[in-house]
């Protein structure tokens, strides 16, 4: 969701500002999740690397965070939304993890859709703790070196339970993923616009989606391939 500290700037407002602008945007694609039948949605936040940023803005950020859980969590929760958190949460404040524990707890049995929030997150951070998870196994001996696979690994990552990502969203003009679910993102489809994110609304996801939808997926096949593993299948 990249582009609020230079929407702000074009505005004349301070980078809180334009954070607080991207909140309003955060509930127009919910909005249009739920409307076009989005069962998962998946927020970058806040990533590890963001910890470098001035600190006035950390602070913004995290003090954003906080009142989303404690002015959203309620709606998403009657909407019948599920809320996750992937990352690290040791460098947040006591009362932020005990905010985010409280939000997952109350909605956890929620079917309608899933919205899952990344913070203090990065792919690289991901897959290392995966592979030290992996380690350990095998260090106690309940898993051979050899027997290590993709398909063994992929339980260890964060959100390992939901499907992987089919579209990411990038707003803002850069053309890169900057350290996002690399690894759940080996097959994802891309769309990248330079619309920074608080003018990315409803209108904007759908079109995103419509690009999306003239995409022929192959996951590293060819069409035939597909058709002879599908007809196989029948």
């Amino acid at each position: 969701m990249d582009g609020n500290n230079r929407w702000a700037k074009l505005k004349g407002l301070s980078g809180p500002a334009g954070h607080r602008a991207g909140v309003e945007a955060v509930r127009g694609v919910l909005r249009a999740c739920r409307d076009q039948g989005v069962e998962v949605l998946t927020l970058f936040a806040f990533s590890s690397e963001n910890w470098g940023r001035p600190r006035r803005e950390v602070r913004a950020l995290l003090a954003l965070l906080l009142i989303y859980l404690r002015n959203e969590v309620r709606q998403l929760h009657k909407d019948g939304v599920r809320l996750r958190f992937i990352g690290q949460r040791e460098r947040f404040s006591e009362r932020l993890q005990r905010r985010m524990l409280q939000a997952e707890q109350l909605t956890e049995a929620n079917q309608a859709a899933t919205l899952v929030i990344a913070v203090d997150y990065g792919g690289q951070w991901d897959i290392a703790q995966a592979a030290r998870s992996l380690a350990m196994e095998v260090q106690a001996g309940r898993l051979q070196p050899e027997a290590i696979t993709p398909e063994v690994m992929a339980p260890y990552l964060s959100a390992s339970d939901l499907p992987p990502p089919d579209l990411c969203i990038r707003t803002g003009g850069d053309a890169r993923i900057s350290n996002f679910m690399l690894w759940q993102f080996a097959y994802s489809e891309f769309y990248f616009t330079p619309i920074l994110w608080p003018d990315f609304g409803e209108l904007e996801f759908v079109r995103a989606l419509a690009d999306y939808g003239r995409r022929e997926r192959r996951f590293g096949l060819r069409v035939a391939d597909k058709i002879k593993i599908g007809n196989s299948d029948a």
